[in-house]
């Protein structure tokens, strides 16, 4: 700790904040404490359903007492045992919040009130071995553990749980100064597992103005920069790929990997929490550059990326089968990413790639009946269960990925100061408070099949505020609103539809209507001889299970010379699928007989549904290989 510390006055980059900052136990500056608006978002739809079913099936049922117990014996020296408990009540707390399930709450409640009575005498809350302390994942866990007890802090008001948190990010600063460790320099990825329990930090300081958790969290901040560390600032800023941050490892699982994508984007969450109570730009710059990296390079169709867990330029190489592809904790992690820099930025973009991820990766990594959350979700082949890890009946995926279901509501809509952003297009009922007056906001809609939306909005007592609408990017050409049947002129882009919202302006009264119509067209997507089917945020995937033919055959999808496909999903009621989609295609390579060179409507589901049974005799595929014609097409190209 005492070489990290030190760190501070090296200029490598210019990341210390010129901003005043509190003294020891002094309060927050207030425009750095977000504001509390209260907003409560019920979702109905197939997305609210998988909610409740993720809920039921796979949160409610966790056995809590066998994630606990191993903090008790504090026998281990090198495995993840301690972020399950975090992180499952991380997602628990959240879907609580969502739906005020009172077996919820009673099972969170025994569950942190069981963790904190694990906590030793120096503040350590963890299952290492006095000797294993800081190795391995010793600190991410201890990450987890202080995230999930701020964070049940925040529900109840229990000072116990604020003041357990502090402890335990006490012990470990002590901990690393007395044994003059750096922090950068333990566990895997070049120290990004470690420092990414820079987040916890930086909430310490906002809940207690403490400024030793400052100098911490500075600390971290500038000992990532030093040579033979990860080196994520300066590295974001040149514009280095994720990917190519590190040379290829000798060993996968080891210190030497810098391409973990998982752990990389949690230290740029903490990143951008940093420079929100330091006031600098840095860092949030940082994080928006890899961020642009990700969807540039990363980011599938499907809205997740990475195989092994690590970045590796998978968006071009989406199209080829790929082991053990779309981690969910790399799926919910970029979907929390989004929605942190969605929060700091108001730039639409971030819940369009929030949207699509949502819809597509998330959603598909839930079993049918809630009970599992597949570790990997390739864009072909069958889901299936992860492995149970650690010696616990349980694996990070399972414990991570409710996460992503209870972080949905949060960002569907969101409120500041005078403005109330509208970031997905959901059937629900949401209530916020804006300048002390309540306010109703009910949506109707069947978003994403078509494209139209009602909004009612509803204050106590007429108020004047800002809506803000997001235009989803693939409908930026056709989006329209009207207010009370009236239509929003809106004639310069920048005043409208600034960062991809259009914003209105007025005093809003009781029973006022908000029509958002915009056209959703269903698209061909095309990369190295294959093609997709996408229609707004959804992708489609073939599934064996309408047996109408072989999965894997190439075919020639019919559309338009403007890419669009004449097809439009139906709401698949009673079937295994959400939705059903037929597409016109020629199937297969034989063009003599007439039977066989027929365009025939092919049925495509929801990615989300495809797969849905994990049944192994059965298949699904997203990229389908298209049937090369040299007749029409210039081949040698290829």
């Amino acid at each position: 700790m005492k070489k990290t510390l030190a760190l501070l006055s090296i200029a490598l980059l210019p990341l210390a904040s010129s901003a005043a900052v509190p003294g020891d136990n002094s309060s927050m500056p207030h425009a750095s404490v977000p504001v509390d608006s209260g907003v409560k978002t019920r979702i109905g739809g197939f997305v609210g359903e998988r909610i409740d079913v993720c809920m039921d099936g796979r949160v409610l049922t966790q056995d809590c007492e066998e994630i606990v117990d191993p903090f008790r014996h504090k026998e281990d020296t090198k495995s993840w045992q301690t972020e399950f408990v975090g992180k499952w009540l991380l997602g628990a707390i959240d879907l609580y919040e969502y739906s005020g399930d009172p077996a919820l709450l009673a099972k969170i409640s025994h569950a942190a009130e069981e963790l904190v009575k694990t906590q030793m005498e120096d503040g350590y809350i963890g299952n290492y071995t006095p000797e294993a302390r800081l190795t391995n994942w010793d600190i991410w866990g201890r990450k987890y553990t202080a995230l999930s007890l701020l964070k049940y802090y925040d529900l109840c008001g229990d000072r116990r749980f604020l003041d357990a948190a502090s402890k335990s990010v006490d012990c470990l600063i002590g901990e690393l100064d007395r044994r003059d460790v750096d922090i950068t320099m333990t566990g895997n990825y070049f120290g990004m597992a470690s420092c990414s329990v820079l987040e916890p930090v930086v909430w310490l300081y906002r809940e207690t103005g403490s400024r030793k958790y400052l100098d911490f969290a500075l600390a971290i901040a500038e000992g990532i920069e030093q040579e033979g560390s990860s080196r994520l600032i300066s590295k974001a800023l040149e514009d280095v790929p994720v990917s190519r941050r590190s040379d290829f490892p000798s060993k996968w699982w080891s210190f030497e990997n810098g391409m973990k994508a998982y752990e990389m984007m949690s230290c740029y969450e903490g990143l951008v929490e940093l420079g929100s109570v330091t006031g600098n730009q840095v860092y949030l710059q940082a994080a928006q550059k890899t961020a642009a990296s990700i969807i540039r390079d990363e980011i599938n169709i499907a809205g997740s990326g990475a195989a092994f867990e690590c970045w590796y330029m998978g968006k071009e190489r989406q199209t080829i089968p790929t082991y053990h592809m779309m981690e969910t904790c790399v799926t919910f992690t970029w979907m929390q990413f989004c929605a942190r820099l969605l929060d700091k930025t108001h730039d639409a973009a971030y819940a369009g790639q929030f949207e699509k991820t949502m819809y597509n990766a998330l959603m598909a990594s839930l079993k049918g009946d809630g009970s599992q959350i597949s570790k990997y979700s390739p864009l072909e082949g069958h889901r299936f269960a992860g492995e149970e890890q650690c010696g616990l009946h349980i694996n990070c995926c399972n414990a991570n990925g409710p996460r992503g279901f209870g972080l949905i509501p949060k960002v569907a809509t969101t409120v500041d100061a005078d403005s109330v952003f509208v970031n997905l297009y959901l059937p629900s009922e949401t209530s916020f408070n804006l300048g002390g007056i309540p306010v109703s906001m009910n949506m109707s809609t069947n978003y994403p099949v078509d494209g139209y939306a009602a909004l009612t909005i509803s204050p106590k007592k007429p108020s004047v505020f800002t809506l803000a609408l997001r235009i989803p990017s693939f409908a930026s050409d056709s989006f329209s609103v009207s207010v009370n049947g009236e239509p929003v002129a809106c004639t310069c882009e920048d005043s409208c539809s600034g960062k991809g919202y259009l914003r209105i302006s007025r005093k809003w009264k009781a029973g006022d209507v908000v029509e958002v119509s915009m056209r959703i067209d269903t698209r061909l997507e095309t990369l190295n001889g294959m093609q997709a089917v996408v229609r707004g945020p959804i992708v489609f995937a073939r599934d064996s299970r309408f047996s109408d033919g072989y999965v894997d055959e190439s075919a020639v999808i019919q559309a338009d010379a403007q890419g669009i496909i004449d097809a439009r999903p139906v709401e698949a009621t009673g079937s295994f699928c959400w939705l059903d989609l037929q597409v016109p295609m020629v199937v297969g390579a034989n063009l003599e007989d007439p039977a066989d060179s027929a365009v025939r409507l092919i049925h495509f589901c929801d990615f989300a549904s495809a797969g849905n049974d994990w049944d192994k005799t059965g298949r699904y595929r997203v990229w389908i290989p298209k049937t090369l014609h040299v007749m029409s097409e210039p081949y040698h190209k290829y």
